[in-house]
Protein backbone atom coordinates (compact mmCIF):
# COMPACT_ATOMS: atom_id res chain seq x y z
CA UNK A 1 0.00 0.00 0.00
CA UNK A 2 1.48 3.77 -1.03
CA UNK A 3 0.24 6.12 1.43
CA UNK A 4 0.41 9.69 0.58
CA UNK A 5 0.51 12.63 3.12
CA UNK A 6 -0.49 15.83 1.69
CA UNK A 7 -0.06 19.61 3.74
CA UNK A 8 -2.32 22.38 1.98
CA UNK A 9 -0.29 25.22 2.59
CA UNK A 10 1.55 24.31 5.83
CA UNK A 11 2.58 27.45 7.95
CA UNK A 12 4.73 26.13 11.00
CA UNK A 13 8.50 24.67 9.90
CA UNK A 14 8.49 22.24 12.55
CA UNK A 15 5.15 20.36 12.02
CA UNK A 16 6.48 19.91 8.20
CA UNK A 17 9.84 18.84 9.47
CA UNK A 18 8.27 16.23 12.08
CA UNK A 19 5.82 15.15 9.13
CA UNK A 20 8.76 14.47 6.89
CA UNK A 21 10.52 12.66 9.46
CA UNK A 22 7.89 10.44 10.38
CA UNK A 23 7.23 10.04 6.55
CA UNK A 24 10.71 9.30 5.87
CA UNK A 25 10.23 6.41 8.73
CA UNK A 26 7.29 4.96 7.07
CA UNK A 27 8.10 5.40 3.54
CA UNK A 28 4.88 8.01 2.98
CA UNK A 29 5.16 10.08 -0.12
CA UNK A 30 4.91 13.64 1.28
CA UNK A 31 3.32 16.40 -1.17
CA UNK A 32 3.45 19.96 0.00
CA UNK A 33 1.04 22.19 -1.29
CA UNK A 34 2.13 25.94 -1.76
CA UNK A 35 2.15 28.78 -0.42
CA UNK A 36 4.00 27.66 2.65
CA UNK A 37 4.76 29.67 5.62
CA UNK A 38 8.27 28.97 5.37
CA UNK A 39 10.54 28.74 3.41
CA UNK A 40 12.04 24.56 2.87
CA UNK A 41 15.44 25.25 3.81
CA UNK A 42 14.54 27.17 6.67
CA UNK A 43 16.82 25.54 9.67
CA UNK A 44 13.65 25.12 11.78
CA UNK A 45 12.11 22.63 8.73
CA UNK A 46 15.69 20.82 8.45
CA UNK A 47 16.33 20.88 12.04
CA UNK A 48 12.97 19.11 12.94
CA UNK A 49 13.21 16.42 10.25
CA UNK A 50 17.29 15.76 10.82
CA UNK A 51 19.13 13.94 8.58
CA UNK A 52 16.02 11.79 7.08
CA UNK A 53 15.52 14.44 4.21
CA UNK A 54 17.44 12.25 1.38
CA UNK A 55 15.43 9.42 2.92
CA UNK A 56 12.38 11.54 1.67
CA UNK A 57 9.95 10.83 -1.40
CA UNK A 58 8.60 14.89 -1.71
CA UNK A 59 6.42 16.12 -4.61
CA UNK A 60 5.63 19.78 -4.20
CA UNK A 61 2.53 21.58 -5.78
CA UNK A 62 2.12 25.12 -6.52
CA UNK A 63 -1.29 25.41 -5.94
CA UNK A 64 -4.22 23.06 -4.24
CA UNK A 65 -6.37 23.49 -7.22
CA UNK A 66 -3.00 22.30 -9.25
CA UNK A 67 -2.38 19.35 -6.90
CA UNK A 68 -6.37 18.41 -7.10
CA UNK A 69 -6.23 18.61 -11.11
CA UNK A 70 -3.22 16.14 -11.32
CA UNK A 71 -4.39 13.78 -8.35
CA UNK A 72 -8.29 13.99 -9.03
CA UNK A 73 -10.46 13.02 -5.89
CA UNK A 74 -12.44 11.41 -7.84
CA UNK A 75 -10.57 8.98 -9.16
CA UNK A 76 -8.82 8.37 -6.07
CA UNK A 77 -8.55 6.92 -2.85
CA UNK A 78 -8.67 10.36 -1.20
CA UNK A 79 -9.36 11.80 2.49
CA UNK A 80 -9.69 14.69 4.28
CA UNK A 81 -8.54 15.11 7.66
CA UNK A 82 -10.80 17.71 9.52
CA UNK A 83 -12.56 18.62 13.08
CA UNK A 84 -15.68 18.98 11.05
CA UNK A 85 -15.15 15.07 9.34
CA UNK A 86 -18.26 13.16 8.89
CA UNK A 87 -16.58 9.81 10.27
CA UNK A 88 -14.14 8.41 12.11
CA UNK A 89 -10.33 8.14 11.39
CA UNK A 90 -10.46 4.45 12.36
CA UNK A 91 -13.46 3.96 11.27
CA UNK A 92 -12.16 4.16 7.25
CA UNK A 93 -11.10 0.52 5.89
CA UNK A 94 -8.13 1.15 4.14
CA UNK A 95 -6.36 -2.13 3.88
CA UNK A 96 -8.17 -3.13 0.87
CA UNK A 97 -6.67 -0.18 -0.75
CA UNK A 98 -3.53 0.04 -3.16
CA UNK A 99 -2.82 3.96 -2.80
CA UNK A 100 -4.55 6.28 -0.74
CA UNK A 101 -3.98 10.12 -0.31
CA UNK A 102 -4.46 12.01 3.10
CA UNK A 103 -4.90 15.64 3.20
CA UNK A 104 -4.47 18.01 5.67
CA UNK A 105 -4.75 21.49 6.39
CA UNK A 106 -2.96 24.57 7.20
CA UNK A 107 -2.51 25.14 11.11
CA UNK A 108 -4.43 27.89 11.36
CA UNK A 109 -7.54 27.33 9.12
CA UNK A 110 -7.46 23.40 7.80
CA UNK A 111 -8.88 22.23 4.57
CA UNK A 112 -11.04 25.09 2.58
CA UNK A 113 -14.60 24.94 3.55
CA UNK A 114 -15.78 24.50 -0.60
CA UNK A 115 -13.72 21.32 -0.73
CA UNK A 116 -14.88 19.37 2.39
CA UNK A 117 -18.45 20.17 1.10
CA UNK A 118 -17.72 19.16 -2.08
CA UNK A 119 -16.10 15.71 -0.85
CA UNK A 120 -18.39 15.59 2.42
CA UNK A 121 -18.10 11.87 2.81
CA UNK A 122 -14.61 11.58 2.17
CA UNK A 123 -14.03 13.46 5.49
CA UNK A 124 -12.69 12.12 8.58
CA UNK A 125 -12.17 13.10 12.56
CA UNK A 126 -9.58 12.41 14.85
CA UNK A 127 -12.24 12.52 18.05
CA UNK A 128 -11.44 14.91 21.02
CA UNK A 129 -13.18 16.32 23.61
CA UNK A 130 -15.30 19.40 23.24
CA UNK A 131 -14.53 22.95 23.06
CA UNK A 132 -11.09 22.23 21.94
CA UNK A 133 -10.14 23.36 18.66
CA UNK A 134 -7.52 20.85 17.33
CA UNK A 135 -4.61 18.66 17.28
CA UNK A 136 -1.06 19.31 16.68
CA UNK A 137 -0.89 19.06 12.90
CA UNK A 138 2.08 17.02 13.44
CA UNK A 139 0.50 14.51 15.98
CA UNK A 140 -2.78 14.26 13.66
CA UNK A 141 -0.90 13.12 10.69
CA UNK A 142 1.10 10.13 13.07
CA UNK A 143 -2.18 9.24 14.27
CA UNK A 144 -3.37 8.60 10.83
CA UNK A 145 -0.26 7.46 8.91
CA UNK A 146 0.01 4.75 11.60
CA UNK A 147 -3.73 3.53 11.59
CA UNK A 148 -3.14 3.36 7.97
CA UNK A 149 -0.03 0.94 8.50
CA UNK A 150 -1.77 -1.01 11.62
CA UNK A 151 -4.82 -1.93 9.12
CA UNK A 152 -2.15 -3.17 6.88
CA UNK A 153 0.05 -5.13 9.77
CA UNK A 154 2.33 -2.75 9.08
CA UNK A 155 3.76 -4.14 5.91
CA UNK A 156 7.33 -3.16 4.84
CA UNK A 157 7.54 -1.48 8.59
CA UNK A 158 9.94 -3.02 10.79
CA UNK A 159 8.43 -4.26 13.43
CA UNK A 160 10.70 -6.48 16.23
CA UNK A 161 13.73 -4.52 17.03
CA UNK A 162 16.81 -5.64 16.18
CA UNK A 163 18.34 -3.54 19.29
CA UNK A 164 18.19 -6.67 21.30
CA UNK A 165 19.22 -9.74 19.03
CA UNK A 166 16.82 -13.16 20.17
CA UNK A 167 18.98 -15.92 21.80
Amino acid sequence: MKLNIVLVEPEIPQNTGNIARTCAAIGAKLHLVHPLGFSISEKQVKRAGLDYWDKLDIEEHISFSKFLDKYKPEENNMFFITTKGKQCYSDINYSELDEVFVLFGKETKGLPEDTLKKHLDKTARIPMREHLRSLNLSNSVAIVAYEIFRQNQFNDLQEISDYFPNK
